[in-house]
């Protein structure tokens, strides 16, 4: 079990006009495909704690205030292969009912089905930080899993 999580169980995606965004309980990801042949220097993007500007040969791709903060310092970007460029950020509250609906306080929001699955990838994930020596990665869940799951920290050890 030494490969991340999301590796193990696959993420899911929200589809939008310029590529996708997923979320893990500690980042977010997105990936915006860009033309062929794109080189880093036509590629200006700004990453602070909530907000992303992205603009690709001087035309705006993404702009925007995120849903929910970020720590600014840990925000990143690379070009992939030279046609897409992936930001990863670092959500300041990481735990599994921090499912954000949406990248973008007003755009990108996940459709109901995608919001559900990504709430249960993230309650999964949650039970396998809390368990390290069990693989939840290929598990179902159902019942209470919205804003993360039951609580159980208040139960007796």
């Amino acid at each position: 079990m030494s490969a991340p999580f999301e590796e193990r169980s696959g993420v899911v995606p929200c589809g939008t006009p310029w590529g996708q965004w997923y979320q893990t309980l500690e980042e977010v990801f997105i990936e915006v495909q860009v033309p062929p042949g794109t080189r880093a220097q036509d590629i200006q993007c700004g990453l602070q704690s909530r907000h992303v500007a992205l603009a690709v040969g001087g035309r705006e791709i993404l702009k925007g205030k995120l849903f929910d903060s970020t720590i600014a310092d840990e925000g990143t970007w690379t070009l992939e292969d030279r046609k897409m460029v992936r930001i990863v950020l670092t959500k300041t509250k990481r735990d599994a009912a921090n499912c954000w609906p949406s990248l973008l306080e007003s755009e990108y929001a996940a459709d109901p089905w995608v919001q559900d699955q990504m709430q249960r990838k993230l309650t999964l994930e949650r039970f396998q930080k809390e368990n390290p020596g069990f693989d939840f990665s290929g598990a179902e869940i159902s019942g209470n899993y919205t804003k993360g799951g039951p609580d159980f920290s208040n139960l007796e050890k």
